[in-house]
């Protein structure tokens, strides 16, 4: 099958000569109806207008992770404000993105949709399948303009998320859905991820879009810490730069060119704290995060910083290094929000002159006329036929279609509830789960001891979701596969006792390197207690083997993925290197796929791993 031409950029374009990157500015798109009030927005004010008033609208979402079917169980709805909503799914995105841009068009707005990432990567089955070709296919189909590179998008590696932009048939899959596949019309940018050989960004760096004239400059990144959660092999040819040294740099490079008006596309973020009820979707309650002082660090032409990574929702007005509130919103995750950020610039001088931000709920139920929502008998949240989207759906459709056989296939049952919450020490009953099916998939080459990541664990595991239209229990591979949706191999290594106490003193930061507290999930059989306070390296107490303390100089068999085997998430002391791995057939969805199969199984006790002060 012949490989489809690659998407050629649009004209004008401004030509970078200092960094060599050529960039497109093809118009925005508009479409109709108008969409329900939400919370009330953030707002900014930098003066009126001198030169003449232009309107503009940004829609913006972010870790859409090809959530293409509305999400169930625990996450089908938005817990915001006291209330909790129905919501995401393609079909449904699409009309609020038809909404919103038909009221911005009333208003006399031009808009433009972006995204921030993690767009791709940790997908649901329906995407995954075909190497997340729907996702993108779907994203061109909503009018998705342009957007950062998130972590995931680098799942498979740099090749392959270049292919993702340009197009062509996989290397090795071809283009399963039987015809070409073109790439992305959207425009990823990716300032801070820069070639080893070229010394350049490899995908562009910043995008130039004109709102009635006036230039409106984007910028596009990734968070730095990228190389500590994805795979190592897949970006082992390029590095990854400092955020705030990135976008100031192309900031700067922007406002040489006359963009004063300008938006960092961030894969960072942060969060608002906890509270009773939980905040609302547009507030910005104690908020805190890595994104915090990247803003603080920011040129003052940033007016807007569209976030992302954390999953979580909100709508802020944060200090730049001028002291001045840039807006710094966030959409959550799985197209359940949209971020309608509205501006005003300044014909004169292309500035922003005001910014208001909130965040829309993408509803899909059907509402009960008592302020609720309608249910199946299953109970779950029946969903509304009067807002889906028909072309998207049809879109969508074709691919459900397509991988409906192997999705809806029965694997396996559990007994109820297995859920990712953790306890105060880390561990969660998934975890366990996922832990004990790795361990029982490579007994057989000796294994004693597996661990499991709990990035790397995606969704609960819901017993009344009926994916297929199974019973109560039953567990379809396409539900696993959400679960643990990375195709990671599945590889056995010999460490010595004293080395696995090294590999759970690296959960924790300043030990080896570690950056971030990440808390491995253990097999059945490995007990041990962690303290709070103790200093980094010695944290680790009363670690055993089923009862029996792990010697430090005896051998031992640990099982893990091949992320973590290659060091991902900061657990270098887990990289042993190729040489001494023996892996196992197929990939990890399927040694939980297998544990599946001789349930019920119940969920894990959560009780291998304790903590004190």
């Amino acid at each position: 099958m012949p490989l489809p031409q690659r998407r050629h950029l649009a004209a004008p374009i401004v030509a970078l000569a200092a960094a060599g990157v050529l960039t497109a500015l093809p118009a925005p798109q508009t479409a109709a109806a108008a969409p329900p009030p939400e919370f009330a927005p953030v707002s900014v004010s930098y003066g009126v207008p001198k030169g003449g008033a232009v309107k503009g609208r940004f829609l913006s979402y972010n870790d859409f992770h090809g959530a293409i079917d509305p999400p169930t169980g625990t996450g089908a709805v938005v817990n915001a404000g006291g209330t909790s909503t129905p919501a995401g799914g393609v079909e449904y995105l699409a009309t609020y993105l038809t909404r919103l841009r038909a009221e911005a068009r009333a208003e006399g707005r031009t808009t433009i949709t972006a995204g921030a990432g993690d767009l791709i990567g940790a997908t649901p089955l329906v995407s995954a399948a075909f190497h997340d070709e729907p996702t993108i296919e779907l994203m061109n189909q909503v009018g998705l303009q342009v957007s950062s590179v998130g972590n995931h998008e680098f799942d498979e590696g740099v090749s392959e998320l270049i292919r993702i932009q340009r197009g062509g048939c996989h290397p090795v899959d071809g283009c399963q859905d039987g015809d070409p596949y073109r790439g992305a019309k959207f425009t990823y940018l990716a300032a801070n991820t820069i070639s080893k050989k070229t010394k350049l960004p490899i995908l562009p760096p910043i995008d130039i879009r004109y709102v009635n004239g006036v230039p409106v400059g984007f910028i596009g990144m990734t968070l730095e810490g990228t190389p500590g959660i994805v795979n190592p092999a897949g970006i082992k040819d390029v590095t990854f730069t400092d955020e705030v040294e990135t976008a100031n740099k192309w900031s700067s490079v922007l406002k040489l060119f006359g963009v004063k008006a300008q938006v960092l596309l961030l894969h960072e973020g942060g969060s608002q704290a906890s509270a009773t009820p939980t905040p609302g979707v547009s507030d910005c309650n104690g908020f805190s995060g890595p994104v915090k002082p990247i803003v603080a660090g920011l040129n003052p032409e940033i007016g807007v910083v569209i976030s992302g990574h954390t999953h979580r929702f909100y709508s802020c007005k944060l200090p730049n290094s001028k002291g001045v509130d840039t807006v710094v919103t966030s959409a959550g995750s799985n197209g359940q929000l949209i971020t309608d950020i509205d501006y005003t610039l300044d014909r004169r001088t292309g500035k922003f002159a005001e910014i208001t931000a909130k965040n829309v709920i993408v509803e899909n139920g059907v509402p009960d006329g008592n302020g609720g929502w309608r249910k199946d008998a299953s109970g779950a949240y029946l969903k509304n036929p009067d807002t889906v989207d028909a072309a998207a759906k049809k879109v969508a459709d074709k691919y459900r279609t397509a991988v409906a056989p192997i999705a809806n296939k029965l694997v396996g049952s559990i007994s109820g509830d297995i859920v990712r919450t953790t306890t105060a020490a880390g561990e969660s009953p998934l975890g366990d789960v996922i832990a004990d099916a790795q361990l029982a998939y490579t007994r057989s080459t000796g294994a004693q001891i597996a661990f499991m990541n709990p990035g790397g664990i995606r969704a609960d595991l819901d017993a009344d979701q009926s994916s297929g239209g199974e019973a109560y229990g039953q567990v379809t591979y396409g539900e696993a596969f959400t679960v643990q949706p990375f195709n990671n191999l599945v590889v056995t290594q010999t460490f010595t006792g004293a080395e696995i106490k090294d590999v759970l003193e690296q959960q924790f930061v300043g030990f080896a390197g570690q950056t971030t507290q990440r808390i491995l999930q253990v097999s059945a059989g490995l007990t041990y207690t962690w303290s709070v306070s103790a200093a980094p390296g010695s944290k680790i107490s009363n670690l055993a083997l089923n009862g029996t303390p792990i010697d430090p100089a005896a051998s031992y068999l640990v099982t893990t993925n091949d992320f973590l085997a290659n060091g991902g998430d900061g657990f270098t002391n887990l990289n042993q290197g190729p040489d001494g791995r023996v892996t196992a057939p197929g990939f990890d969805v399927d040694a939980l796929v297998a544990h599946l199969a001789t349930g019920p199984i119940a969920p894990g006790p959560a009780n291998r791993i304790s903590t004190t002060s």
